[in-house]
């Protein structure tokens, strides 16, 4: 089992306390290319596994494209599947990496400090109801160079970037801020995963008439979000 945070969020998503490949905080873990569930020793289009590359460029597009920039495969798949993702592959169906939408959901709710924790400097998320969450720094791989190691943190999310699909978003924040950012998909960054299962609401009951107490019953359909369904009506 992986330790999670509730941060309070609207959304009820729960973020995971390290990286892949990671078992702390503090520890960076794994590099891998956006889509791609193994590292590797070269982070470059020739590697890639979703490109076809002719003298090391980007020629076509084998998946997650939408054929605006490149030829290829045309799927217009705009968020990594199941397969591809590689929290999912790495730590079972009950994780996932996460959206943009959820990254900016993070970015909107806490309040971001650049901190020093166990010796390395990264981001601080501190959530209103006292929690947090800490991401490292740890740069980026290009071909087989890592940059930024100590400056700057690049953490992929699953969401394509609308009409560059040679590009994938991600969180991106160094001592003066944090943001959201869109990162080359053949390139090499860390990844902080989610739980597909979403903290409920806390209040599950409502007064009727301010006489009648009822609790509101729901049902799991084992969605890939995580979303639970009411059984009846409003």
């Amino acid at each position: 089992t992986h330790e999670y945070v509730d941060l309070g969020l609207p959304s009820g998503t729960l973020w995971a306390t390290y990286n892949i490949g990671a078992s702390k905080p503090e520890e960076v873990g794994d590099y891998f290319s956006w889509g791609e569930t193994e590292k590797k020793d070269y982070y470059n289009w020739s590697s890639y596994k979703w490109s076809i590359s002719n003298n090391g460029g980007l020629d076509f597009l084998t998946k997650y494209n939408s054929g605006h920039r490149y030829n290829g495969k045309i799927d217009n798949l705009q968020t990594l599947l199941t397969q591809d993702d590689v929290a999912s592959a790495k730590w079972g169906s009950e994780w996932r990496m996460p959206t943009n939408e959820e990254f900016q959901e993070l970015l909107d709710n806490c309040q971001y400090n650049w901190a020093e924790y166990n010796g390395v400097y990264g981001a601080k998320f501190i959530a209103s109801n006292g929690n947090s969450m800490f991401l490292p720094v740890g740069g980026y791989y290009e071909s087989s160079t890592i940059y930024d190691t100590n400056s700057r943190g690049f953490y992929w999310s699953s969401s394509l970037l609308n009409d560059y699909e040679f590009c994938a978003l991600n969180v991106y924040f160094r001592s003066e801020g944090v943001g959201m950012n869109a990162g080359n998909r053949r390139l090499g960054f860390p990844v902080r995963s989610v739980r597909c299962e979403k903290k409920l609401p806390t209040d599950t009951t409502a007064t009727v008439n301010d006489t009648t107490s009822i609790a509101y019953e729901y049902v799991d359909l084992g969605l890939p979000s995580g979303t639970l369904w009411a059984t009846f009506n409003v």
